[in-house]
Formats: structure tokens, C-alpha cells, sequence
């Protein structure tokens, strides 16, 4: 039996709502990360129908969404994403994205065939290695103006 991506439950939504739009998935990451900058620009090329939006989690809104979903904000060891007002975290929050990018990404989803505890400690294992393994920039990218646009915050 395969397991579903666990959504985060939200505290209140109720200062988000004007910037939220359902029709656009958020990905909240950590800037700094190569590798999450790495797999924002890898959505960005293969979102064709240019869906979703991003915001960096140093930034005061990807802070604030941050603690609005209990999520720490000293250490940015996950990714938020937020897909019809459903909040999902850790390896959930990268299934999630693949999912809503269609075929064959969608293919990603034969990671919830891992059992749970398996996910979280391989998830938690490249997360708290991520600056070793892959760098860390002195700074957020800024994006270009193209993208301008799909940032929030």
C-alpha cells in the first residue's frame, strides 16, 4: 500500500490569502542552498505553463509562512510547498512539485513506496548536509527579470 504525501496543517491563513493565489503552487526554499536554487530552476525550466511561484525563505513573507506552518526559521532544512492550500514539507514537498509538473516527472511519486521513517532519515540526511555536499552562496540569487514576476515576497 503505497503512502501519500503528508501535508503540514497551517495555524491561520488568514494573512496570506490576499498574496496566495490556488492557482499557483508556492515553493518556499532556502536561497542560500545551492541545491535547493538548483531544484527552483529546475521547476522553473520544466513548469511549461509557468504555474508556479517561489519565495526564498530568508525573506520576511518565506519567514513568515515558514512559522506559520511550525516549520523552524533559524535553519532552513526543508522546502514548503504549498499546492491548493495544502502545505507539504521534506521529501513530500519534492514529490508534490514532480507530481504537478506531469509525466514522466510525476513518476517521482514511486518514492512514497518508501516506508516513512526510510524517507524522513534519507531526506534528513542530505538536508543537513546540503552546504557540504553541493555549497552554500554568500546570498539569494536575484532573478532575473523574467522571473521577477513568480517571486512573492
Amino acid at each position: 500500500m503505497t503512502d501519500h504525501p503528508q501535508p503540514v496543517r497551517p495555524q491561520s491563513t488568514r494573512p496570506f490569502e490576499t498574496v496566495l493565489d490556488s492557482r499557483h503552487p508556492l515553493t518556499v526554499f532556502d536561497g542560500v542552498c545551492v541545491l535547493c536554487s538548483g531544484f527552483v530552476r529546475m521547476v522553473v525550466r520544466l513548469d511549461r505553463q509557468g504555474r508556479f511561484r517561489f519565495a526564498t525563505a530568508q525573506s520576511p513573507f518565506g519567514e513568515a509562512l515558514f512559522r506559520k506552518h511550525g516549520l523552524r526559521t533559524d535553519s532552513y532544512e526543508t522546502n514548503l510547498v504549498l499546492i491548493d492550500g495544502v502545505a507539504f514539507t521534506r521529501l513530500d514537498s519534492f514529490v508534490a512539485v514532480m507530481a504537478e509538473l506531469g509525466w514522466p516527472w510525476r513518476a517521482a511519486k514511486a518514492l512514497l513506496l518508501l516506508p516513512r521513517p526510510l524517507r524522513g532519515w534519507l531526506y534528513d540526511r542530505i538536508a543537513r548536509n546540503r552546504y557540504a555536499l553541493f555549497g552554500r552562496k554568500d546570498a539569494c540569487d536575484i532573478p532575473s527579470p523574467e522571473l521577477r514576476e513568480r517571486f512573492l515576497g
